[in-house]
């Protein structure tokens, strides 16, 4: 049994049990990938697959709980190798991180400035994509930290680090007359098109519930996955917005204005993930507390070796 085995079976699960793609992914031969199966196979007494022929169909009972030990088996390899990296060269590397557009586009560059200023050899990627997109980025080992509000919570492999609250605004056209409520309300909403995110994105979940809660059926009549989106079909005249208001901006945002709706709907959190157990680097350490003050490598430490609990507050 070796560790290469491992990284056989675990990778042809991973490519839905197709062992050409498998090989391919490993750099090897699918004759090679096969044989080693089997071998790991007899060794532990038990088959890890399902084969109709010499197709593989499915995962075994066994197989199933094998593979959850292989993950973490090859999980732990990678973290080895990262305390490699960390003390044979702690300022260079690589950072990846998996995030919505509403974070890449009005949080992160300032934090990425400050963080590239003081950590010039590290190379910083980023990764966008729906909040579940976020969170697999990071499940797969693609990314090393995730930043969003949506689907981030709800992970039992993440650890939820609580960074920001935030609300909404409703933005429209500068002579719209939804400009003129005092105060806004739902009803006002109501009224008019509503332009909003994806249900996926972004806190959307809040904004069905404030209006179901009053038996509003808003006329939501144009969806999209990040905020300048939205903003250019309010600017068009379709309708009305519904956004996070951190992305409205008063003097970038010309021909719009936008009215402030935190008392219409509540806040959500925004917060990093960092997969359980994981081995971060100091530079990964240094880029959270960047983004969160309160989230110092103390806390984010015990919060990762389950010391202090997964969400240590904000």
């Amino acid at each position: 049994m070796n560790l290469q085995q491992m990284r056989y079976v675990f990778e042809v699960a991973k490519r839905g049990l197709n062992v050409s793609d498998a090989a391919v992914s490993l750099h090897t031969s699918q004759p090679g990938v096969s044989r080693q199966i089997r071998v790991l196979e007899a060794e532990l007494g038990v088959d890890i697959f399902v084969r109709q022929g010499k197709r593989l169909t499915g995962v075994t009972a066994p197989g199933r709980e094998i593979l959850k030990i292989a993950e973490r088996m090859l999980h732990d390899v990678d973290n080895l190798r990262g305390v490699g990296r960390e003390y044979s060269n702690e300022s260079s590397g690589s950072l990846s991180i998996a995030t919505t557009h509403t974070q890449a586009r009005y949080v992160l560059p300032r934090v990425i400035e400050q963080f590239m200023r003081r950590h010039p050899a590290v190379r910083v990627s980023l990764h966008q994509g729906s909040p579940a997109q976020v969170c697999e980025y990071v499940l797969a080992g693609e990314a090393d930290i995730a930043i969003a509000t949506e689907a981030i919570g709800l992970q039992e492999e993440l650890v939820m680090l609580p960074c920001y609250q935030w609300n909404r605004c409703v933005v429209a056209q500068t002579r719209h007359p939804i400009l003129k409520a005092r105060p806004l309300s739902l009803e006002e909403i109501a009224r008019y098109p509503i332009i909003t995110y994806d249900f996926a994105f972004t806190g959307r979940s809040q904004i069905n519930q404030a209006f179901a809660a009053r038996g509003l059926a808003p006329n939501v009549v144009l969806t999209a996955i990040d905020a300048d989106i939205i903003k250019t079909y309010v600017a068009l005249g379709l309708g009305v917005g519904i956004m996070a208001a951190m992305a409205y901006d008063e003097k970038g945002d010309r021909g719009l204005r936008a009215l402030d709706a935190a008392h219409l709907f509540e806040s959500s959190t925004t917060r990093i993930g960092v997969r359980k157990n994981a081995y971060l680097r100091g530079y990964a350490y240094a880029f959270i507390e960047l983004f969160a003050p309160h989230l110092t490598r103390r806390a984010v430490a015990a919060a990762l070796s389950g010391t202090q609990g997964s969400d240590p507050g904000l």
